[in-house]
């Protein structure tokens, strides 16, 4: 049984796919995905995003505010109550962008502060989104003692040596379809370094649908595909990785409850 870890089912673009939320869930749990993180990007949507999939016992939300959905300075007050929700198993996604906005650090890098110590007080691992951004982020990391809330650094596609700074903090990187695309050899390259006890996979659906649907909408149903070439570039069987990746999902968010994805 997969996982997708990363998901954002409310803004899946179903005219486009000509599927309902039903179908999505039902063409997921075809190809043997047993539980899917949907994942906030921002308070302001966050009731609704939680409301539309409360019908399916295997999806699990998180609740954050992504650094470029940010539209002033993150209320820690109105994140820890949202975050406090039973079914919210993780805090975020959270953290740093320089790529798009470089002239918002300094906001950006408030709300990853209140993130982290919403995580810390809640004991909720953060998923945690780092593009152009490495040496703020893991500094961010450290000096706030993110490692005792724990979490991910999803749809990865920085340095080794960046992978390493976090796994030393006890975190665990996410790969996403981007590894399936011809030009991501340095990405395939540091998938091979990364340990299998350490690894989760993701579609970050709607987006970067992996290789052979490139150009397509993704959706979590996908995620096999991504799986399926994580075990190719580690030269592991796709049931092993599908083992692992699944163990490690459990392991990083324990509030998930193993739950088939339909009531």
């Amino acid at each position: 049984m997969f996982i997708d870890s990363h998901c954002h089912l409310d803004r899946l673009e179903l005219d486009k796919l000509g599927m309902s939320l039903e179908q999505v869930i039902a063409a997921a749990e075809k190809r043997q995905i047993e539980h899917l993180l949907c994942v906030s990007v921002s308070l302001a949507e966050f009731d609704a995003m939680a409301d539309l999939v409360q019908p399916f016992a295997g999806v699990s939300i998180s609740c954050g505010e992504h650094p470029l959905h940010q539209e002033g300075t993150v209320d820690e007050l109105q994140l820890l109550k949202l975050a406090s929700a039973e079914r919210v198993v993780a805090v975020g996604e959270t953290g740093l962008d320089y790529f798009y906005s470089p002239e918002s650090k300094a906001t950006q890098q408030d709300a990853f502060v209140k993130h982290i110590s919403v995580a810390r007080q809640l004991t909720k691992p953060l998923i945690i989104h780092t593009r152009d951004a490495r040496t703020d982020t893991i500094a961010l990391l450290k000096s706030h003692q993110a490692e005792n809330a724990g979490g991910v650094l999803h749809c990865f596609t920085e340095s080794y040596e960046m992978a390493k700074a976090a796994l030393d903090l006890g975190f665990y990187i996410s790969i996403s379809g981007i590894m399936t695309f011809r030009n991501a050899a340095e990405l395939r390259d540091v998938v091979k370094k990364l340990p299998l006890d350490r690894l989760l996979i993701e579609t970050d659906a709607p987006y970067l649908a992996p290789v052979p649907h490139r150009g397509k909408t993704n959706q979590p149903a996908y995620v096999t595909d991504v799986a399926a070439a994580i075990a190719e570039v580690k030269a592991v069987s796709i049931t092993e990785l599908a083992s692992a990746t699944t163990e490690n999902f459990y392991r990083l968010f324990p509030l998930a409850q193993r739950r088939r994805l339909v009531a």
